[in-house]
């Protein structure tokens, strides 16, 4: 079964974007796509994923992927699967440098932490019409409620 595919131009048209706002995110690694020739084809799940704010791993397969990052062996190799939390944060009225700085500074600070068994998935976006900054923490309970405590204080700024 194929997907439909979508040109920069329909991605924008369909989204109320502007052309080289599409080119953009797909240059900042916010929209995957594919370069055909000189210009790009952007799949069908890539624009649901854009509008309902979640990362196509997420909308694609989450169970799977969240299943495959949480598996660990124990002492005695069973297979013990972690609690995974998923965590949406809306952040309205956010200033274009505001988004930018925390954008930068969210990943900092996942990545400072102390290392984990159990990955932590963070990924934001930041739709500068509406000045919306999303933030999607996947992660154990303890380390998504030390980044929704992260984002709480630097949100304030």
């Amino acid at each position: 079964m194929s997907e439909e595919v979508y040109t920069v131009e329909q991605f924008a048209e369909r989204l109320k974007l502007h052309p080289k706002t599409v080119l953009r995110f797909i240059k900042d690694g916010r929209l995957r796509a594919v370069k055909v020739g000189k210009s790009y084809r952007i799949l069908r799940t890539e624009m649901e994923a854009t509008m309902t704010g979640v990362s196509p791993e997420l909308a694609l397969g989450a169970a799977e992927a969240f299943r495959r990052a949480a598996v660990n062996r124990t002492e005695a190799g069973r297979v013990r699967v972690g609690a995974r939390v998923t965590s949406i944060v809306d952040l309205p009225g956010v200033e274009p440098q505001a988004a930018e700085r925390l954008a930068r500074m969210l990943p900092a600070a996942r990545t400072g932490q102390t290392a984990h068994p159990e990955p932590m998935s963070l990924d934001v976006a930041y739709d500068p019409v509406t000045r919306n900054l999303k933030v999607i923490v996947v992660g154990s309970p303890a380390d998504t409620a030390a980044m929704l405590k992260m984002i709480d204080v630097l949100s304030e700024d």
